[in-house]
């Protein structure tokens, strides 16, 4: 229990990870010699397991010395903690590898300097070199060198174990990112490099997080400072109001700008610039000079609707504006990251993003949640649906000194906090990450199709459209048999089906019909893919039009464009004399129409609905009867004249008023 509680207090005083991952660029059989895993036990046998690869006996091996504990006792924990489901032989390698990766990861990133250790960012490549090939029956990995790269699914599974690294929803965009130029794998010259520049940017966000002046601004809570500028008396930054210049400090942070003019003995009460809020900001490249000059391209200019007039940050240099570069790019990356955060919403703008939402709001309250201590010294991780946390994203920020709101959580001198990361499966959070990308995916691939069957031109468009009717073609052809036999041209076949349909009105399974249309169409398609599977779909062949000249374009462009205006004034003349009726403007159509509607409900209230249904198709059906056809004429004959014989509401067109012009 002593051993294991002073983890992390032993790796303090050595001040490094050389010793815990010494010997990682070595060959397979030095690492087997030097790594304290591997060492020959007292009866003289390697503690070599036989379920994993010799590279993934190696690191393991050095997982066990972070924890100070031997492989042995590793493993006796995993078979201890693990589910059978994660101790299946199919499983067991990869499943034991994470475990050992994991724990010893959520020992190492508790030491703000990790990513400085050159060692640290080898081991951290040899874990996701040994998940790809974790098993003894693996292909096995003859050198381990600068040359050898992991793929996709390694770098998505073990970064984001380490947070300072990587994120597990951004992870696989950032391996896109740094693969660019590697064919989808990542080697590690690449990977030490980010790293490096990673550890760079750290250390200087730290170290102005905890500068001097940090009170002195009067931050919010949660804010974090980006770059100053201005520090120097030799490179002072000017303030620009009107044709005065004042020498000051600028700082930029995550939510605004501050400037600090330089008084007598210190600085002036800091101005502050809002960049999060939406107030209309502007920032662009200016000019400036003396009493008010246009003479040097070295200022950025900040303008919003909270302030006056516009304010212009000069940056003097003797040559060029590079630094005047500088700034301008890093505000505007800041105001263009809140503009993002106000626009996008997720769940609209990804598919799967409201369950991507929901998993993180389900993540956030557990990083609340107070970390338990095993006797081991370390807090143990989180078992949920038998899998083991590691350490979080959250909690890691905190211990490299950075400043978050209530509800971050923060882990103790001795303890770590529950992360996110499942041995074994996935967190509802990755699913939902994966889900979401894999949908990305097919959107992408059905957007590309659409886009190459979009053409170009009025009549190409026609010809395609006139070519598709076909995929109506069942419908037309069904409506063209109804047609047929409501003209009663067979009188046989007509009274047949208007015999039969009157039954199945009458006994209630006209409600039986739509079921058994959509059935019918589900078992059609189950039969397509049963029958096409792993045919490409036929492409549609249709004859391109002659080719026009612009003239018979704009003549072609002009009919269509006539042809819907006639659409849209009958419409209107439609909606006019609807009008006229409802406000008895022709009294006597409203009368007629009045009565109509009237006998109308009376006939609905007093009769069953089946009742109602089949006198409207009888009405319907057997208009074209030879015995109903005179009638019927004369009918539709009072029906027209006195539809025509209404006449519009009248329309008045008024010109917009001009506004007055002030004085």
């Amino acid at each position: 229990m002593a051993k294991g509680k002073g983890v992390l207090a032993s790796i303090g005083r050595q001040g490094s990870f050389k010793p815990l991952f010494s010997g990682s660029r070595k060959s397979q059989d030095d690492d087997d010699e030097e790594s304290p895993g591997l060492e020959r036990s007292p009866s003289g046998h390697k503690k070599w397991i036989t379920e994993l690869s010799s590279l993934a006996n190696v690191v393991v091996g050095r997982c066990a010395r972070i924890l100070l504990l031997s492989t042995e006792d590793l493993q006796q924990h995993f078979e201890t903690e693990a589910s059978d489901s994660i101790k299946h032989p199919s499983r067991y390698a990869r499943n034991f590898l994470e475990y050992c990766c994991f724990k010893a990861l959520a020992v190492s990133t508790q030491l703000t300097d990790h990513l400085s250790d050159k060692n640290f960012r080898r081991l951290t490549f040899d874990m996701m070199l040994a998940w790809e090939a974790p098993a003894a029956a693996s292909k096995p990995l003859l050198k381990v060198d600068t040359e050898t790269s992991v793929g996709p699914e390694a770098f998505a599974r073990v970064a984001p174990a380490i947070p300072t690294i990587a994120d597990m929803i951004t992870a696989c965009n950032l391996f896109d990112v740094l693969t660019a130029s590697n064919r989808g794998r990542l080697p590690f010259l690449i990977y030490d490099k980010y790293l490096g520049g990673l550890e760079k940017a750290i250390k200087t966000m730290k170290n102005q997080s905890v500068s001097s002046h940090l009170s002195s601004l009067r931050l919010d809570k949660g804010e974090m400072i980006i770059d100053i500028d201005g520090t120097v008396t030799t490179q002072p930054v000017l303030q620009h109001l009107g044709i005065s210049a004042w020498p000051g400090r600028l700082t930029l942070t995550d939510h605004a700008l501050y400037f600090e003019a330089l008084g007598i003995v210190s600085y002036d009460k800091a101005k502050k610039y809002d960049l999060s809020a939406d107030l209309k900001q502007v920032v662009k490249p200016e000019l400036t000079g003396p009493w008010g000059a246009r003479l040097f391209d070295k200022a950025v200019l900040y303008k919003s609707i909270s302030i006056p007039e516009p304010v212009v940050m000069e940056f003097p240099e003797l040559t060029g504006h590079s630094r005047r570069d500088y700034w301008l790019a890093i505000i505007e990356e800041i105001l263009c990251v809140h503009q993002f955060i106000r626009k996008f919403h997720l769940e609209e703008k990804l598919p799967g993003g409201d369950l991507i939402l929901e998993a993180l709001a389900e993540l956030l309250p557990s990083v609340d949640a107070e970390s338990t201590k095993n006797d081991g010294g370390y807090s143990s991780e989180k078992i949920e649906k038998n899998g083991l946390y590691s350490v979080s994203a959250v909690a890691t920020m905190s211990n490299l000194g950075f400043m978050f709101t209530k509800g971050s959580g923060t882990t103790d001198e001795l303890g770590l906090p529950v992360g996110e990361v499942l041995v074994g499966e996935w967190t509802p959070l990755e699913r939902a990450v994966m889900q979401s990308r894999n949908n990305f995916k097919k959107l992408e691939e059905a957007q590309a199709t659409i886009d190459g069957v979009k053409v170009d031109g009025i009549d190409t468009n026609a010809a395609v459209m006139k070519y598709l009717q076909e995929l109506l073609l069942p419908v037309i052809q069904f409506a063209k048999w109804l047609q047929f036999l409501a003209s009663w041209e067979d009188p046989l076949k007509s009274a047949t089906f208007c015999t039969i349909f009157s039954y199945t009105i009458y006994r209630n399974w006209l409600g039986y019909a739509l079921p058994c249309f959509l059935l019918f169409i589900a078992v059609f398609m189950l039969c397509s893919r049963y029958f096409n599977q792993a045919k490409p779909i036929n492409e549609v062949r249709v004859t391109a039009p002659p080719p026009q000249n612009t003239v018979e374009q704009l003549l072609t462009l002009q009919q269509a464009v006539s042809q819907v205006e006639e659409l849209v004034q009958a419409g209107n003349i439609v909606l006019l004399k609807l009008r006229a009726l409802l406000l008895a403007a022709f009294p006597q159509a409203s009368e007629r129409a009045a009565l109509v509607l009237i006998l109308v409900a009376i006939i609905v209230a007093c009769l069953p609905l089946k009742i109602g249904v089949l006198i409207v198709f009888l009405e319907i059906f057997t208009r074209q009867m030879p015995l109903r056809r005179p009638s019927t004429d004369r009918m539709t004959r009072r029906l027209r004249e006195w539809w025509f014989s209404i006449p519009a509401a009248p329309v008045v067109l008024e010109k917009p008023k001009e506004e007055k012009k002030k004085k």
